[in-house]
């Protein structure tokens, strides 16, 4: 399947890394990169519950911050993890050894001119969705 024919390419979020890499990621990097994630800058571990079995989940992310804002790059589109989270509206995130509590979650969509975001996530903007967080 093409990434452009996959459920996660939502319209305003395009899914830019192909459906082999996302299986990939998760079978082999995610385990490593978890054990890491505490040590590494910009890696952080979203805790969310699942919005339909309520089972808890931690997954992988690279977030950015830039004061009580946080800004997650979407490549992979409209996954699982980011409809959980909108669902709940709220979720858990250790980043950087410290756990913090996200309130106010919102898409903004490619292509999005967000002054406010931190720097990467503003370049970043120009080709996929924001999944946009304040720190509370």
């Amino acid at each position: 399947m093409s990434a452009k024919d996959h459920p996660n390419n939502a319209p305003g979020l395009p899914m830019l890394f192909p459906t082999w890499l996302d299986r990939w990621q998760m079978k082999y990097m995610n385990p490593v990169v978890r054990r890491m994630s505490r040590h590494l800058p910009t890696f952080a571990v979203v805790k969310h519950r699942g919005r339909k079995s309520g089972a808890p989940y931690e997954t992988i992310v690279n977030a950015y911050r830039k004061g009580n804002l946080l800004a997650i790059l979407l490549g992979h589109g409209k996954t699982d993890w980011v409809k959980n989270l909108l669902a709940a509206g709220e979720a858990d995130l250790q980043i950087q050894g410290r756990e913090v509590h996200i309130t106010n979650l919102r898409v903004l969509p490619a292509g999005t001119e967000a002054r406010e975001l931190p720097r990467i996530a503003r370049l970043g903007a120009r080709r996929m969705g924001v999944l946009v967080a304040d720190i509370a």
